[in-house]
C-alpha cells in the first residue's frame, strides 16, 4: 500500500448563507445545492458546482476545512483562494471575467460543527465590516434500502 488516504465523498444538499456589510445594513444571499462532502481524520471537504444562479457558471468550488483554518478555492471561469484563519488578516487574489484585485480576510471567528452526518461552519470576519458565511449540511436520514 502506497499510504495515501483517499477520502470517501459522499452527495450531499449544501446551505450555504453569505452576509454582506453594507451601507444600508446586512445584505444577505442563500443558496441550496447539490454537491459532495468528505471528511477524513486531518480535514473535511465540501464541494459543488456554481450554476448561472450565483453568477459563476462553469467553477468549482470547494471548502476545506481544517482545525484552525478553512480554505475557499474557486476553479473554473473564476478563480480564487481564500484563506480563513481565526485572529490572522489574510490576502488573495480574486480573479473575474472583468478583472483581477487583491482583498484582504481578517477571520474574527470559525465555528466547525461538521460531523459525519451533518452540521456547520462559520467564520466571520472582524467587527471593521465585512461579510460572514455559514455552510450547513442537514443531518443524513437513514436509510431503508
Amino acid at each position: 500500500m502506497s499510504g495515501v488516504n483517499v477520502m470517501r465523498m459522499k452527495d450531499v444538499i449544501i446551505s450555504v448563507t453569505g452576509v454582506q456589510q453594507g451601507v444600508n445594513g446586512p445584505d444577505a444571499m442563500e443558496l441550496v445545492t447539490a454537491g459532495q462532502y468528505g471528511q477524513d481524520e486531518k480535514e473535511t471537504l465540501l464541494t459543488w458546482q456554481e450554476s448561472e444562479l450565483t453568477g459563476m457558471e462553469g467553477t468549482k468550488t470547494s471548502l476545506c476545512v481544517q482545525p484552525r483554518s478553512v480554505v475557499l478555492s474557486r476553479e473554473g471561469t473564476l478563480n480564487t483562494r481564500m484563506e480563513f484563519e481565526e485572529g490572522r488578516k489574510r490576502y488573495f487574489l480574486y480573479e473575474t471575467p472583468f478583472g483581477s484585485a487583491t482583498m484582504g480576510l481578517n477571520t474574527r471567528r470559525i465555528v466547525n460543527r461538521l460531523g459525519a452526518h451533518g452540521g456547520e461552519i462559520y467564520a466571520r470576519n472582524k467587527i471593521d465590516g465585512g461579510a460572514e458565511f455559514r455552510f450547513w449540511l442537514p443531518a443524513e436520514e437513514e436509510s431503508n434500502t
